[in-house]
């Protein structure tokens, strides 16, 4: 211990041993000793001897060290110490302020001992296993440990990782940590675990790795967050960057619309720290790399129609009015906004109708335009506007019109400033770059629209005052010849070839001016120098497009003559070989690699993406019909004539397919609605043959009821009296019981009648004059006993009553029932009927519904008479009403008399009770 103290400290006494001896005696103790404390001192004297002597460390003590990692499993401080040697000795960003050659030797020395530490996968994976270690002095080593050998050996470690069992899930688990040290280089880990393989980006993107990322930057505060925001923001561009699976998943996961908050700057944008500008740029390109151009078109679709509606779009154009925000802020939010609207129709009808917070409003198009023809303005800006307004043209028909139809003559507004007017500004400013911006912007106008090409023929623009208007066509050509800048006529010459290729009518209008043939032969004849190659290339392809789409509607300039005047003047051999100058060109490759014009400076701008395709496209036809003598030539007008009227006729058949086609078509759905009706005729016919079996089972069973009687008469006769006298019977009994229930009711008639005349005489004669008796005479007594038995026996003689009514109604009720059961029956009878001969079947009709007829004036009866009862009953309750209320003011009377006779001292008499008892004072007290 003495001896680790004295290395440690530096007081050991006598000759003080070297860096590589103490080293080696430290591996030594740690390869020997039994004691675990030993073993860890002597680790954690390694691990402070590790940054300076790096070499011997690694070279002596990785494999001990290797080893305490599988044997010490149990002790989380030796397992700290050698997992933060490993990392000393093996990263690369410890040194500072070296020069070159001693940082590329400590490059190359952390790259030899990674080689040496992943010669064995397993190490790999048992690092991968000590990660699931809580403990914070093994975790947090073994990540950087991690992240230090994939920055070395990227590829190698990607692999083990990637065969490893669970090894991307128990990286992925480090997001979740609590604790913020571990999961912030957990994300640097993952950074560098992604980058390069989209196998392990799959992994961790289907490991629920954006719902945890995307947390983390809302919880952080999004673009106002700090570096941990711009972590997660780097390892999200690693997962969806030309990963189109990724990209997918991203998309149907509705993350887009979680990005939207991202861009909430706010009216304040005074303040923009670094880290935010950081953030947001990330942020930009996140969303560019959802909706490059290199990405399949139904996915950039897709994606464009997302943040269409989620309102993503929406906010990046506040972005881009807003005032305040930073200039490169600006520039990639322009970029962003061009890749979300390139080829989407809805996104971009919406870019035209958004407006600059200005007075007046003005589009936002025209606002940007004065940006890229403004030579103040910052180059990647104007190259950043090119490009959006590229991008808005972009397979945009009604946009390249909108353009266009700013510059013609019916349309010009005087008060205001239009796209066209800028434009044609810049067109002919004195500023070379904006030359070449507009020229190229007006190009896109034309792109692949033979009708703008056509319109802008009519285009006149006033040169000065006295002179006739030009044609914008003949004022190119008059810049052309002034001998301009490289740049300004590299511009034109490509406006001029967009403009009338395919467009015979504009190749005539070009061909018309005398000047224009002479000058291009001219330019392509000279030598020159190697700037203006380029320039004699572009001449070749306009002069080469003037021969290819001619219709030799001027006799000077045939293409048979403008081929003569190329090989005296020019050469054929010649002639190609400058126009191959323009494919030879390195910017020209450049160009064609992407559709967003970069260049490191203005100078080097000369090309466009959209015009290399066209290059592409005309230089194979046009060396052709160079090299094509005038009888190839004829015969090629017979081949195109015969070719012709072969797509003539071959139209006439597509369109006597179509008619046919319709037709057949029609057809069809005739026949299948003929299906249908006869499949429904089907169904009503065996729904109706079986109710024919029906009846006629029917018929057969009442033939089988009727007996042998029959069997002398007709048939039709013999069913007819079987079921008339069926009817008849079942008549006869219903008689019988109406009979009887019209006795039933004479009697209860006879019985209310009775029950009338007593309540009538005891009115009359015994109840009414007793009570104005007992009234009078006072005798409270004798008035109660009375009124209480008089009501006594009129409730019960109403109950008798109700308990009559009731079984009256009851066999009302039943009487229903029998008419429905009769109707039933005459119902089946009258089916039946339907069967036998039509007087037979008249004369039944007529016997049931006479029946019928007379039961029904039976049942109206009865109901007259319920009603009659119904009324006579709530007169009878009204009277019992009255008595009840008579009988009730008289116990008040009575209690106020006795209660006077009390007042004034007088005894009161005893009442008899209805038992006959009597009662005292003292009880009639209580009873009050």
């Amino acid at each position: 211990m003495n001896f680790f103290r004295g290395v440690i400290t530096g007081q050991a006494t006598g000759p003080q041993p070297t860096g590589a001896e103490t080293i080696q005696k430290l591996c030594d103790r740690v390869a020997s000793s039994t004691l675990l404390e030993d073993r860890r001192d002597a680790v954690r004297a390694l691990k402070s001897l590790s940054k300076k002597y790096r070499m011997e460390v690694g070279t002596q003590a990785m494999d001990h060290l290797i080893n305490i990692l599988q044997t010490d499993r149990s002790d989380s401080e030796i397992l700290g110490y050698a997992l933060d040697t490993l990392y000393n000795i093996i990263c690369n960003d410890e040194e500072e302020e070296q020069d070159e050659n001693a940082q590329k030797q400590t490059d190359d020395l952390g790259a030899q001992f990674t080689e040496k530490f992943i010669q064995d996968p397993e190490h790999i994976t048992l690092l991968l296993t000590l990660l699931e270690e809580f403990d914070f002095h093994v975790r947090w080593p073994g990540v950087k440990l991690l992240t230090a050998l994939l920055k070395n050996q990227g590829v190698q470690v990607q692999g083990i990782v990637l065969v490893s069992p669970m090894g991307v899930s128990r990286l992925m688990d480090l997001l979740a940590d609590s604790r913020e040290v571990i999961r912030n280089d957990g994300l640097l880990l993952l950074q560098q675990l992604t980058k390069g393989n989209a196998a392990i980006q799959k992994i961790v993107a289907f490991e629920n790795a954006f719902e945890r990322l995307l947390e983390i930057i809302s919880d952080e505060g999004c673009s106002d967050g700090g570096i941990v925001v711009e972590d997660c923001l780097l390892l999200l561009l690693n997962l969806l960057k030309n990963n189109s699976s990724n990209q997918n998943f991203f998309k149907e996961g509705s993350y887009i619309q979680k990005m939207k908050p991202w861009f909430e700057v706010g009216d304040d944008n005074s303040g923009w720290s670094a880290q935010k500008v950081t953030n947001l740029h990330l942020m930009l390109q996140l969303v560019r790399v959802m909706v490059s151009p290199v990405n399949s078109p139904g996915a950039t679709a897709s994606c464009q129609k997302s943040m269409y509606q989620c309102g993503l779009l929406q906010q990046l154009c506040t972005i881009l009015m807003a005032t305040g925000v930073p200039a490169d802020i600006l520039t990639e939010t322009i970029n962003t906004v061009s890749e979300v609207i390139r080829g989407s129709q809805v996104n971009q009808d919406y870019f035209a109708s958004v407006n600059a917070p200005s007075n007046p409003p003005r589009p936002a198009i025209v606002v940007l335009l004065m940006s890229m023809v403004n030579e103040r303005q910052p180059f990647v800006l104007r190259c950043a506007v090119l490009y959006c307004f590229q991008c808005f043209l972009y397979r945009n028909q009604k946009g390249q019109g909108e353009i266009v139809s700013t510059l013609l003559p019916s349309t010009i507004d005087a008060n205001s400033i239009s796209a066209g007017q800028l434009l044609c500004g810049g067109l002919f400013s004195v500023d070379s770059l904006s030359n070449w911006c507009a020229a190229v912007a007006l190009a896109h106008a034309l792109q692949d629209n033979l009708t703008q090409k056509e319109q802008l023929l009519r285009v006149q623009l006033a040169t000065s005052l006295g002179k006739p208007p030009v044609s914008l066509l003949q004022q190119c050509t008059n810049i052309l010849s002034q001998g301009s800048k490289v740049q300004t006529r590299v511009g034109l010459l490509m406006l001029l070839c967009t403009w009338i290729s395919n467009c015979p009518i504009a190749v005539t209008h070009f061909l018309h001016n005398q000047d224009n043939v002479p000058f291009l032969t001219a330019q392509i004849s000279e030598n020159l120098g190697e700037d203006e190659r380029l320039v004699q290339g572009l001449c070749a392809l306009l002069l080469g497009i003037c021969i290819y789409y001619n219709d030799n509607s001027l006799e000077n300039y045939t293409k048979e003559k403008l081929k003569q005047l190329i090989e005296k003047r020019i050469g054929k051999e010649n002639f190609v070989e400058k126009l191959g100058f323009i494919t030879k060109h390195e910017l020209y490759s450049r160009a064609a690699l992407k559709p967003q014009p970069i260049f490191p400076s203005p100078e080097q701008m000369l090309f466009d993406h959209e015009f290399t395709k066209l290059v592409k496209e005309l230089e194979g036809v046009i060396t052709k019909a160079v090299h094509k003598s005038s009888e190839e030539d004829k015969k090629e007008e017979e081949v195109k004539k015969t070719l012709e009227q072969h797509d003539n006729i071959v139209t006439q058949y597509k369109e006597l397919i179509r008619e046919q086609d319709a037709q057949i078509q029609e057809l069809k759905e005739q026949v299948a609605s003929m299906t249908t009706q006869t499949d429904q005729m089907q169904a009503t016919i065996s729904q109706q043959l079986s109710q024919i079996q029906q009846h006629k089972d029917q018929y057969n069973i009442l033939k089988l009821k009727l007996g042998k009687d029959s069997q002398s008469q007709p048939s039709t006769q013999a069913d007819g009296s079987q079921v008339n006298g069926l009817q008849t019977e079942e008549l006869s009994q219903l008689r019988e019981e109406l009979e009887e229930l019209r006795k039933q009711h004479t009697l209860l008639q006879t019985q209310v009648g009775d029950k009338d005349a007593l309540i009538d005489s005891l009115v009359s004669a015994g109840f009414r004059s007793p009570v104005r008796e007992l009234l009078t005479t006072g005798d409270s007594s004798q008035m109660s006993c009375f009124i209480t038995s008089a009501c006594g026996n009129l409730l019960q003689e109403l109950e008798a009553l109700k308990s009559q009514v009731q079984s009256q109604l009851a066999d009302i009720n039943q009487l229903k029932t029998e008419r429905q059961e009769l109707l039933r029956r005459a119902e089946a009878g009258s089916r039946l009927s339907a069967q036998m001969s039509e007087t037979e079947r008249l004369k039944v009709q007529a016997g049931l519904e006479q029946q019928l007829a007379s039961a029904t004036s039976t049942v109206a009866i009865l109901q007259t008479e319920k009603s009659k009862l119904q009324s006579e009953l709530q007169e009878s309750k009204k009277e019992q009403d009255d008595l009840l209320m008579l009988l009730a003011d008289q116990d008040q009377k009575i209690h106020g008399l006795k209660q006077r006779l009390k007042d004034l001292g007088e005894p009161v008499q005893k009442q008899p009770t209805l038992s006959g008892e009597q009662t005292s004072d003292e009880e009639d007290e209580d009873e009050d």
